[in-house]
């Protein structure tokens, strides 16, 4: 069974297991138990594959990322200039330095990109990356922790909507129809 780029990218990096969000709460149930390395990796790694989704939007966008070589600044093209924003609210969930979290996010973009290029080989198209992050954004969403808000960021409040967390049969269904109508912000 395939696994998702949410935890290959986490075993690779050698972070510990990150937890689901309660739909309720909006918090994993483990939050005030775990270390500041445990939350920045329950941070850093959805935040940072949040960024990728919503950069892989347009055709543009994902032509760029299939073409792109090593030592890209990918946090500031991921969030078109808001970096800092995105690193201080990953930091102050996590308790962590803002350089500390720039560097582990850095290292999960550079990771993210890299998988994906991996998983869709050598002949992929737009359309591939598209439909790859298209068949991860409810996995991805179910793990981003409501509190950093991410979707003020990125200018999509509809990340940070508590429905992404639900799961279930009826809530899975409408999950499918949400990534198919996420295809394209065109």
């Amino acid at each position: 069974m395939a696994t998702h780029l949410i935890q290959t990218i986490q075993e690779t990096l050698g972070y510990a297991p990150l937890h689901k969000i309660s739909p309720n709460s909006q918090e994993t149930k483990e939050k005030w138990h775990q270390t500041v390395g445990e939350n920045l990796a329950q941070a850093a790694l959805p935040a940072v594959l949040t960024g990728i989704f919503k950069f892989t939007r347009n055709h543009e966008n994902c032509q760029s990322l299939l073409q792109s070589g090593t030592n890209e600044d990918w946090l500031h093209i991921l969030y078109d200039g808001r970096e800092k924003q995105a690193v201080e609210k990953v930091a102050n969930y996590a308790g962590a330095s803002a350089d500390e979290t720039e560097r582990h996010m850095e290292n999960i973009a550079d990771e993210a990109i890299s998988e994906i290029k991996k998983r869709l080989g050598e002949n992929a198209t737009p359309d591939n990356v598209k439909d790859l992050l298209n068949g991860e954004r409810h996995d991805i969403l179910a793990h981003l922790p409501a509190a950093l808000q991410l979707g003020t960021v990125l200018k999509d409040e509809t990340l940070d909507d508590r429905t992404n967390k639900m799961e279930g049969p009826v809530s899975n269904i409408m999950h499918k129809i949400g990534n198919t109508l996420s295809g394209s912000d065109e």
